[in-house]
């Protein structure tokens, strides 16, 4: 059989209820995952249309489909399997987010920003799943899909919900924040991914600022206050607070003293103190953004340092994994701009106790017409004490370059490959245990294989 059913006009909660006495359903877009009382949402994409694979969602789990109307309902539909007509399925799943959303009533804390979105996002909710229900995005689900899914999958019971905002053209944040519509936002930082379709980084703070447009009365927006381009906001519809190392930031970074396993820092000189257990000193500031979301919530001190000890961050993002012959291998393949890169070097740089320091560097896209120059740009980082470096890829050649027109004045041995499987044995030669060896570069390289292939298992 088929219902029809207006999702458009507010009726889309309805769907997740009880059908024949199913329970709640799932909510699932690929019909080759496996789930337990499901509901197909077949979308439509450049390449694909999901309502053609309808039987295969049924084999592994549909108890029930949204549909579209113009889409002529299959022969083999099971007795009794139901239909859900909708104009448009992915404008269905959207409103059946927001409906939810607004059952559910949680405090919602929304995330974006050109680097660091992923691990603000684990530490926000390390630190609020101390004290309430919370709820955090899942993987990348972070676009005009991820988010209503991530909404959709979340508990009734969520009292925090965690939301990582992600974007590359504009137009898309105010659209994700007037879904959600967040108490308190966060924008870590504006650098240069997605300048290929942004135009320079004043159009990407431009973009990352639209996050504000579903932001709360008397919300709360959390922001880098070292970056020019976020601080010239004035507004009395929310509060803003900035954080950074300038002391003019509401929270000023104070006394960051660098460990073995992390950092210890003050806030607005020694008001109050705070470890933060993993490398990269960039990550100190978002722990900042995150102890403050946590602080507007009402967390406790003991409370949020305690979850900021506890963090489980998402893999590759300056993930420390055992290599071959005791070496240390730091993973932050998941994503590269020429900030993040020079950010990770600098780290590299820092981490003492090691003789050998190679950066293996690769390709960013999504740079636009300057990405030579802002590939080259990294250049500026490569200095002692590392010790070597090596790119990948085509682009990747361009890092090291001015080094070599400079005449290398650090004596750095510098290698590049155009393949990774290709870097495999020289990288491994150079392994031992007074080696640190850092893989960067954006996701598309996937230089996680090569860290796979050099790891001690």
């Amino acid at each position: 059989m088929s219902i029809g059913i207006d999702i458009v006009r507010g009726q889309a909660i309805q769907i997740l209820g009880n059908i024949d006495g199913l329970g709640r359903l799932t909510i699932m877009t690929d019909s080759r995952k496996q789930v337990t009382n499901g509901l197909f949402v077949p979308l439509i994409g450049e390449n694909f249309n999901g309502h053609h694979f309808l039987s295969d969602a049924i084999k592994n789990g549909a108890q029930a489909a949204l549909w579209m109307e113009r889409v002529p309902v299959p022969d083999h539909l099971p007795a009794g399997f139901p239909l859900f007509l909708v104009d448009d399925t992915l404008a269905a799943l959207q409103s059946m987010a927001k409906a939810f959303l607004t059952q559910c009533r949680p405090k919602v804390i929304a995330i974006t920003g050109s680097n660091g979105k992923t691990t603000t996002k684990d530490m926000v909710y390390g630190i609020v799943s101390e004290t309430f229900k919370a709820y955090k995005t899942q993987g990348n689900h972070n676009n005009h899909i991820g988010v209503p899914l991530t909404i959709l999958s979340m508990p009734e019971d969520t009292e925090v919900l965690v939301l990582e905002m992600g974007m590359n053209h504009f137009g898309e944040l105010t659209f994700l924040s007037q879904l959600a519509k967040p108490d308190v936002a966060i924008i870590t930082n504006i650098g240069e991914s997605h300048i290929e379709y942004l135009g320079s980084r004043a159009g990407i703070a431009k973009a990352k600022l639209e996050i504000i447009n579903g932001l709360k009365k008397r919300g709360s927006l959390i922001i880098d206050g070292d970056e020019p381009l976020l601080t010239n906001i004035h507004t009395n519809a929310f509060q803003i607070i900035r954080c950074g190392y300038q002391s003019d930031n509401d929270w000023e970074i104070t006394d960051v003293k660098e460990r073995t396993d992390g950092y210890r820092f003050s806030l607005n000189h020694g008001l109050s103190e705070y470890a933060v257990p993993i490398l990269g000193r960039h990550n100190v500031k978002n722990a900042v953004f995150s102890l403050t979301a946590a602080k507007l919530l009402g967390i406790n001190a003991q409370a949020v340092k305690e979850g900021l000890q506890n963090l489980k961050l998402t893999k590759m993002r300056f993930e420390k994994v055992k290599g071959l012959n005791g070496s240390l291998l730091i993973s932050d393949c998941y994503n590269a701009s020429p900030t993040s890169m020079k950010a990770s070097l600098e780290t590299l740089k820092d981490l003492p106790g090691f003789k050998k320091r190679i950066a293996v560097l690769g390709d960013m896209y999504e740079l636009g017409e300057n990405e030579e120059q802002l590939h080259r740009n990294v250049a500026d980082v490569l200095t002692l004490p590392l010790t070597h470096v090596v790119t990948i890829g085509k682009k990747g050649v361009w890092i090291a370059q001015p080094l070599l027109e400079k005449g290398n004045p650090d004596h750095l041995v510098i290698q590049s490959f155009s393949d990774k499987m290709d870097a495999r044995s020289y990288l491994a030669d150079l392994l031992d245990d007074q080696t640190v060896m850092l893989f960067k570069a954006s996701r598309l390289l996937a230089l996680e294989q090569l860290v796979g292939e050099l790891t001690l298992i």
